[in-house]
């Protein structure tokens, strides 16, 4: 069977937390005929949404994973990525927007454009995903889609313009005036699956000729024909104006902004057809792939499925029968038994099993076309890597991963939990490139890293639940840095004389404090004082040097280290001579150069009602914090702020005594500062202590 490739879209929902995305995708699996009811996402009746396939998602309420299910609506065929919307979760919506064409950007007509929706909206900005705007939960009691279309503009800098406005509000909410069509729309039966047209209601006339005004005016500047009828004074057709819609919408330089409620199922069959309408198909979307036989340059991949196989394998995941490993086809065709290369690894695999995914269960397929999304069985291999046939070697430019920001040591109970442990770390470190572990040398604990609070608990409670691995875990330790406040010079011999040849090297030169980079090498020597074949040893020793500063253990950064002088040995100079010079003259100069300890710096924005206000201006200022804004909104305020990672643990509980449990917060990396001098010596000290102990042990 062949899928006609221009009837196809790569869809993602995106949004902040509890904007509804979930309730969403569930109701576009119901409309088209993929579930036979709707289960809601704390649902009462024991199921959980469809998407939200893991038991730790169905309880919490939160989306964790990415689902992927493939839907058909009007003879369209849509692939729908559910993506997460807390930000520790961030590497599952970049990998998720990575492969998509487009996506509809899920906003709340209550909260309007929070501090998550900035972080999505940045993220599509960086991989150029067009967009539509769904302003969804307008039966919610204090709705304004109106203001949020403003804040759209204001804060995200969208020219976002309505294309429909709502009939009545909050628990008056009938349905919605489409301004295309100038058709009222209302959603009938039970579940809303009957559509009626009928004529806009009077007292809505005015406002839908104002707002079909804007539209027109706003869609003019992509069609020259729609702008000359429209001076003209002539009547316009429904496909002028999509046309146009879709042209700018493709251009990334207008968002349709459509509104509903999802809960009350009111919209979405409207939402579906404007994917169809206005999001891209694979045809239309421009991908590169770096050669990498030819210096990476980059060249354009078409959606031909005669042309050599490249796909991107996007996402892992460990199922019950192996590991699956989502893939999106740029270009050719994937066919069972086909040889393709992973170019990263430079291994050949023949492609055994294809299936399609629905969220968690499964189709086998024979083949898939270009810009398909599909799953394949049993294949070794990283998220990101770049699969080609044809004697390709391409890779697809990766994916841009955050540095974790937070560690926690975990030991097993016992020698089962420990072997299972391993199992369970080996697994999540492969699907999710954000989490990390390894084991500190010396402690000779278990440490995992990531990108929050909940990141690392979601993962030790599902060691729990799906490996049966009982592990207790210590205090959370923030993710630290050294660096240097001023030019030091150092000037280093390394000298070791043991029968026969000996050892060395002499490296001088200065360190510098570098704002922009973590680390740079220069080599200034003249006259061959150190060999060439020795200058990339020193850098070598430079960087061993900058893993573990002397303050805390932290690495290093910001550092620039200059050689300008040396001497060497034609006997005695070797590789591991010049390693060796140069760590200890960084050691030399490090102490020297004044350092100071760096502390991640969170952007936190907490949102809540007013009467708190006072109580979360206190709560952050008694956790170091620098209040950057506050927006009150009637009822409601937000507050924004910078505040040190170390000050956050369990903030959550505090904040829910303070407020009754009404304010919720979310925090996201924003930079590396400078720890005040008391918190510094106190650390220093602990460091110290610490050493002194684990000395005393070995």
């Amino acid at each position: 069977m062949g899928i006609d490739i221009t009837k196809m879209r790569n869809i993602g929902i995106s949004a902040h937390i509890d904007s509804g995305k979930t309730t969403l995708s569930e109701r576009i699996l119901f409309y088209s005929n993929k579930i036979h009811a709707i289960h809601e996402v704390r649902g009462k009746d024991g199921v959980g949404a469809t998407m939200d396939h893991m038991e730790l998602e169905r309880e919490r309420g939160i989306t964790i994973q990415s689902a992927a299910t493939q839907v058909e609506w009007k003879d369209h065929t849509i692939n729908l990525i559910d993506t997460p919307g807390h930000v520790d979760f961030t590497i599952e919506v970049e990998r998720s927007l990575r492969v998509l064409d487009g996506a509809i950007l899920v906003l709340c007509a209550v909260g309007g454009v929070q501090s998550q929706s900035i972080t999505v909206d940045r993220q599509l900005k960086r991989y150029h995903v067009p967009r539509i705007a769904f302003i969804n939960k307008c039966d919610r009691t204090g709705a304004n889609p109106f203001k949020v279309r403003l804040q759209l503009r204001e804060k995200l800098g969208l020219n976002a313009v309505l294309i429909q406005i709502p009939i009545g509000l909050e628990d008056k909410l009938e349905g919605m005036v489409d301004l295309i069509t100038m058709k009222a729309v209302y959603f009938d039966g039970t579940q809303g699956e009957t559509i009626r047209y009928a004529e806009i209601p009077p007292h809505l006339k005015a406002d839908a000729e104002k707002y079909r005004e804007e539209l027109i005016d706003a869609v003019s500047l992509y069609s020259d024909e729609l702008a000359e009828r429209y001076l003209a004074g002539e009547a316009l057709s429904e496909d002028l104006i999509r046309t146009a819609i879709r042209a700018g919408t493709l251009a990334e330089s207008f968002v349709p902004v459509m509104v509903g409620s999802a809960y009350k199922n009111k919209g979405i069959q409207l939402l579906l057809d404007g994917v169809n309408h206005y999001l891209p198909n694979p045809m239309e979307v421009k991908n590169y792939a770096l050669d990498l036989d030819h210096n990476e340059e980059r060249r354009e991949l078409s959606a031909d499925a005669k042309s050599p196989t490249v796909a991107l394998g996007f996402k892992l995941e460990d199922g019950q029968y192996g590991q699956l490993t989502y893939v999106r086809i740029y270009q050719g065709a994937l066919k069972k038994g086909d040889e393709l290369t992973n170019t990263r690894a430079r291994k050949k695999f023949k492609v055994g099993r294809l299936v399609r995914m629905h969220s968690d269960s499964m189709e086998d397929i024979n083949e898939g076309v270009p810009g398909d999304i599909v799953a394949l069985f049993g294949i070794d291999c990283a998220s990101g890597d770049t699969f080609c046939g044809g004697g390709l070697n391409y890779a697809m430019s990766s994916m841009y991963v955050p540095e974790p920001v937070i560690s926690l040591a975990i030991t097993p109970r016992d020698k089962k939990s420990a072997d299972q442990m391993a199992k369970a770390l080996n697994r999540f470190t492969k699907e999710d490139p954000t989490f990390r572990t390894y084991v500190d040398s010396e402690s000779n604990q278990t440490i995992i890293q990531g990108m929050g609070e909940l990141h690392l608990e979601v993962y030790i409670e599902r060691m729990r639940r799906e490996y049966k691995s009982e592990v207790d875990t210590g205090m959370p330790q923030v993710a630290y840095r050294e660096t240097i406040t001023s030019r030091a010079e150092f000037n280093y011999t390394h000298k070791k004389q043991t029968g026969g040849a000996g050892q060395y090297g002499r490296v001088a030169g200065f360190m510098e404090p570098v704002a922009d980079k973590d680390y740079e090498f220069v080599d200034n020597i003249k006259g061959g004082v150190i060999p060439n074949d020795f200058i990339p040893s020193c850098d070598k020793g430079f960087r061993e040097a900058a893993k573990r500063g002397s303050l805390i253990g932290f690495p290093i950064v910001h550092i620039r280290c200059v050689i300008n002088d040396g001497q060497y040995h034609p006997v005695d100079s070797s590789d591991i001579a010049f390693q060796m010079a140069a760590i200890g003259a960084f050691r030399e100069a490090y102490n020297k150069a004044k350092p100071c300890i760096l502390e991640p710096i969170m952007k936190v924005t907490v949102e809540g009602p007013t009467e708190f206000q006072g109580n979360i201006f206190a709560s952050i200022n008694q956790r170091r914090g620098i209040i950057a804004a506050s927006t009150e909104d009637g009822i409601f305020s937000r507050v924004e702020a910078e505040v040190p990672l170390s000050e956050m643990f369990g903030y959550s509980t505090v904040l829910r005594s303070l407020t009754q449990g009404k304010a919720e917060f979310t925090m996201e990396f924003e930079k590396y500062g400078k720890v005040p001098a008391g918190i510094s010596e106190a650390l220093i000290k602990g460091y110290e202590e610490k050493r002194r102990k684990d000395a005393g042990r070995s």
